[in-house]
């Protein structure tokens, strides 16, 4: 993935990767009650939704090792997969389950990756494209911050997971 030498973008980049992953368990782990809004779902529109995740956090990483290369091209390619025209998102699938906040959440951060890559195609130096990334994946970190998900079968295991201490097979936060 990286050479044997990093360049100094390369150490950047690491940098960044671990104080966002750092500030991520940090508020996981900051208090034992998951105070966070529940989203109630199916099995199906869970699977969909972490799909979805998955991509996305697939594609956050594509863009990095091409910013790394300094491959603008790549990095915009990466991106463009991630906004507005992302197929299979769930904005119109879901948005008459899920909240309005959580439908702007998703829909604000498809439009930044749509950003990243005309500013990346447009010539943009790395530094802002890194910049875009950040406030994009601080928008993530929002949306896990405010949201849980929750299927029926985990919902309805809650009150024996609390009396008996077991843990749902089927539960997921995020």
């Amino acid at each position: 993935m990286f050479p044997a030498h990093p360049t100094i973008k390369e150490v950047d980049l690491k940098k960044i990767f671990t104080i966002v992953l750092g500030f991520v368990m940090t508020a996981a782990m900051a208090d034992g009650v998951d105070q966070r809004q529940i989203l109630p779902m199916n099995e199906m529109q869970r699977n969909h939704l972490l799909s979805e995740m998955r991509m996305l956090l697939t594609g956050t990483g594509a863009i990095l090792e091409a910013l790394a290369q300094d491959d603008r091209a790549a990095a915009a390619r990466h991106a463009r997969s991630l906004g507005t025209d992302m197929p299979h998102k769930m904005e119109g699938h879901m948005d008459n389950i899920l909240p309005e906040q959580f439908m702007q959440l998703g829909m604000a951060m498809h439009q930044a990756f749509d950003r990243i890559a005309q500013d990346a195609e447009s010539g943009k130096d790395t530094k802002h494209t890194l910049q875009q990334l950040s406030e994009t994946l601080g928008r993530c970190t929002a949306c896990h911050a405010t949201y849980q998900i929750s299927t029926g079968r985990q919902l309805a295991g809650q009150g024996s997971q609390k009396n008996h201490g077991e843990h749902g097979a089927h539960s997921h936060t995020h």
